[in-house]
């Protein structure tokens, strides 16, 4: 095996997004996170400021969504999106593009948006994930957004919301990986729900991964680990 639980956990965006989550459900997964030291929390941006204050003492990461899901906020409200969360602690914001603007084809719109994000992002000390939503869009429009994330110097680019029409596929992430460049890192999201789905991502090239079936995950690492000993 080239790979251990710890190795695995540390490449898990713990996700808290569901709409019908309680704040009792958000704080029971921010204690499943840190019982399973992933990297990062990323959960609904109201309860942000709580989750930073409970992962503070840990090496966690709390994150949070901008522009969620659909991204077809204002560019302003976004960036006042991105000042509050950096406001409640945000270590990494995963942004979502314009996805209609990228369907019309408006690349100037998009890069401004990407820009004016990131550029906020950046200068608050903190790390920008821009999600693409592929599951709506073409090759074309996918291999552009690679080529402007890298050029405004985005940290990673991200399949999928988890919240459209598909999730993260083994064609994504290839094209992806090939057309971001390497200081682009690539996050895999949505239907990332096994352990075996996590290693094929990982083996692609991901270093991140969205999941909302972290334990499940993991205790199928432990229970592979230790059978292979």
């Amino acid at each position: 095996m080239d790979y251990s639980c710890e190795d695995l956990a540390k490449m898990i965006d713990h996700s808290l997004l569901l709409p019908v989550m309680t704040d009792e459900d958000l704080e029971n997964g921010i204690q499943v996170a840190i019982q399973y030291d992933v990297a990062s929390v990323c959960i609904k941006p109201y309860y942000l400021k709580r989750c930073a204050t409970l992962l503070a003492a840990t090496t966690i990461r709390p994150s949070t969504v901008i522009g969620f899901p659909h991204g077809g906020n204002a560019t302003a409200i976004k960036v006042a999106e991105v000042r509050q969360a950096l406001a409640d602690g945000g270590a990494e914001l995963d942004c979502v593009v314009n996805i209609g603007r990228v369907l019309s084809g408006d690349w100037g719109y998009v890069r401004q948006d990407l820009q004016a994000m990131a550029e906020c992002v950046h200068d608050g000390g903190a790390k920008i994930k821009i999600i693409f939503e592929n599951c709506y869009l073409q090759d074309r429009h996918k291999i552009r957004l690679c080529e402007l994330c890298g050029e405004l110097g985005v940290d990673w680019v991200k399949t999928s919301t988890g919240f459209g029409t598909g999730g993260a596929t083994v064609e994504d992430i290839m094209l992806m990986r090939k057309y971001a460049p390497p200081h682009v890192q690539v996050k895999a999201a949505g239907g990332v729900r096994t352990l075996d789905a996590l290693l094929t991502f990982r083996e692609l090239g991901i270093t991140r991964a969205g999941a909302t079936r972290t334990v499940d995950i993991l205790e199928e690492c432990r229970r592979r680990l230790s059978g292979a000993r």
